[in-house]
């Protein structure tokens, strides 16, 4: 295959000459592909396993955004399970976050700061096959759980969680439940709502949630401004760390979300819940029991209707 072209020949291209602008495209994909393979090392479980028995352990690394985090937990745990040994997850903050135009996102520039990981590291310490939760200085490496940045895999389709098993080898059973939170039962017949800024379905409405007496906003309080125009009733839950968050969202009678932080808990505890899908970037599929999503306003009625209706309270 020939050399990718410059920058100028492939915008012109792109105008006079689809054809040989999409050739040129996947030409510089498989380059990328190419690359990454000379540069970098893919791991496979055996080659895990000699780490583990070097180490007597595992250190990971990883960049965020949050989300991320947490669809990375089912390798952690299925390589915690398969070896016993203690498992390290070391956050680097401060690494540059690049936002299409027209998104915003509550950490502005950065994938994790010093903050968030404050948040998040009760909630990861609480799970019994995580060791240690720490911000990344200069500790030992094992495992990149962010090295699929850089692997060529097309990062706006597909399945987030998926994708820490193309570098390490390890693929976990994302219909079984990956965290594992005490529930707050005083949101038991609570509807629990996180709709950030980002990724918001534009043909999509949440005005009809309304009628419903009992519905919670979690996220911060820009996202609670905005939904309040629609859901005028709607209540606020301000939570100290991601661990009081989880236990809300493990204790509601159903959750709705789109692809946003919140979503990742509830996919992860696999509590009765309903995606916004983002029609370009359809990147979070749910997976097991209690897993609905939905593109169109006619289907997200219905969901909330039948759950909410039908589904037993927690008990």
């Amino acid at each position: 295959m020939n050399k990718p072209v410059n920058f100028v020949k492939s915008i012109w291209w792109s105008i006079a000459d689809k054809k040989r602008y999409r050739l040129n495209k996947l030409q510089i994909h498989q380059q990328k592909i190419e690359t990454f393979i000379s540069n970098n090392k893919i791991l496979t479980i055996p080659d895990i396993i000699n780490i583990v028995q070097e180490n007597g352990g595992l250190n990971y690394s990883h960049t965020g955004n949050a989300g991320d985090v947490i669809y990375a937990l089912p390798v952690i745990k299925k390589l915690s399970n398969l070896t016993g040994k203690p498992q390290n997850l070391l956050l680097k903050v401060n690494e540059p976050m690049r936002l299409a135009m027209g998104l915003v996102h509550p950490l502005n520039k950065v994938m994790l700061n010093e903050q968030s990981v404050k948040l998040l590291s009760p909630l990861l310490e609480s799970q019994t096959y995580i060791s240690k939760c720490a911000i990344h200085t200069n500790q030992r490496i094992d495992i990149n759980l962010s090295l699929f940045r850089k692997s060529g895999i097309y990062l706006d389709r597909g399945n987030i969680a998926r994708w820490n098993f193309y570098t390490t080898g390890v693929t976990a059973n994302l219909s079984e439940q990956w965290l594992f939170i005490e529930p707050d039962l005083s949101y038991k017949n609570t509807i629990v709502i996180a709709r950030s800024q980002r990724y918001q379905n534009p043909i999509i409405s949440y005005s009809f949630l309304s009628k419903y007496d009992n519905v919670v906003f979690l996220g911060v309080k820009e996202e609670l401004k905005a939904i309040k125009k629609y859901i005028p009733n709607i209540k606020y839950a301000e939570v100290s760390d991601f661990l009081e968050m989880s236990k809300i969202i493990a204790g509601c009678k159903l959750f709705i979300g789109n692809q946003s932080f919140p979503y990742s808990l509830a996919e992860g505890l696999k509590v009765p819940r309903i995606l916004e899908t983002y029609y370009s970037s359809p990147n979070v599929i749910p997976e097991g029991k209690n897993g609905n999503d939905f593109y169109f306003q006619k289907h997200f009625e219905f969901l909330v209707n039948e759950l909410y209706n039908k589904r037993e309270a927690v008990i």
